[in-house]
């Protein structure tokens, strides 16, 4: 198979950049330009090998759910001319991937709502039949379906792992009508998201939101939303209580990593061009089902 050239990292003569795992962001004064690479990480390391377009699905598929859901966010505009000609004049490898957004305070903390058991929630329900302090029914089993979906706030690290916290703390940190509005606003999307991808046949068995407030106060959805790389989806035909079912993300690449002598301290090994296609193909599955419509 002949693939498209992973996008792993942009340059932007003239602006300051911050680079996270996935994300370039430009920083123009009043506004940032976000650009969704093709790099993937696994264990909390970047590869060194992207999958070719998986940026452009990621963004592609955000701005889908932004417009199916209406909720309030950062989108200014998808146009690259609205970015300058230091960003137009790179059409061919922005173009897709890049959006021009409100800049804000971003709140500290990972909006994180579950509808199934899994992940980190399963392996603390094991020990403690909570998860995030919040205590759960017996007898629950790996990938059981809660009887509600729970609000499960976590720290935002910029390295590592980002640690599950409770509601209590979580208003400690930001105060408590900022984390009740948080709170409810990621529960109704949850709720409406899964609705709809369980129409489709998709399990949205978690999923994470970020916000940020705006000068005037106002508290907006940023970052991506309800993408494999954000979120957990399960195909509906091969989900079953006990196991963790196939998930439409980078599962191939941790399986893989997993049958290596990797130590998870070092850098890790090339990726096989077989593994990066079955990644890629999972999540244009993911962007087809759940859109109705190829990539393109």
């Amino acid at each position: 198979m002949n693939l498209p050239l992973a996008i792993t990292k942009t340059e932007i003569v003239g602006f300051p950049c911050r680079r996270g795992k996935v994300r370039d962001v430009y920083d123009l004064g009043d506004k940032l330009v976000i650009v969704t690479t093709d790099r993937i990480s696994a264990f909390d390391w970047v590869l060194a090998d992207g999958v070719p377009d998986k940026g452009k699905i990621l963004t592609q598929l955000t701005l889908f759910w932004m417009n199916l859901l209406k909720v309030e966010n950062h989108l200014i505009s998808t146009d690259l001319n609205e970015m300058g000609p230091a960003f137009s004049s790179q059409k061919t490898i922005l173009e897709g991937r890049t959006i021009l957004v409100k800049k804000t305070d971003v709140v500290p903390i990972e909006c994180v709502v579950r509808g199934w058991l899994a992940g980190s929630g399963w392996k603390e329900y094991q020990s403690s039949s909570t998860v995030c302090g919040i205590k759960l029914p017996a007898g629950l089993m790996q990938s059981s379906k809660l009887p509600e979906p729970i609000f499960t706030p976590a720290t935002k690290a910029e390295t590592g792992h980002d640690e599950n916290i409770s509601f209590e703390q979580m208003v400690k940190e930001v105060g408590s009508e900022t984390a009740s509005i948080l709170r409810d606003r990621s529960i109704d999307i949850y709720s409406r998201a899964a609705a709809y991808a369980h129409e489709k046949g998709i399990i949205l068995a978690d999923t994470k939101f970020e916000w940020g407030k705006l000068q005037s106060g106002e508290i907006i959805l940023i970052d991506e939303a309800l993408t494999p790389d954000s979120s957990r989806f399960w195909d509906e035909k091969s989900y079953a209580t006990g196991i963790s079912p196939p998930s439409f993300d980078k599962q191939f690449i941790r399986d893989w990593l997993e049958t290596t002598t990797w130590d998870k301290n070092s850098p890790p090994p090339a990726m096989p061009q077989a593994t990066i296609e079955q990644t890629r193909l999972r999540y244009l599955e993911a962007f087809k089902i759940l859109t109705g419509k190829d990539f393109a």
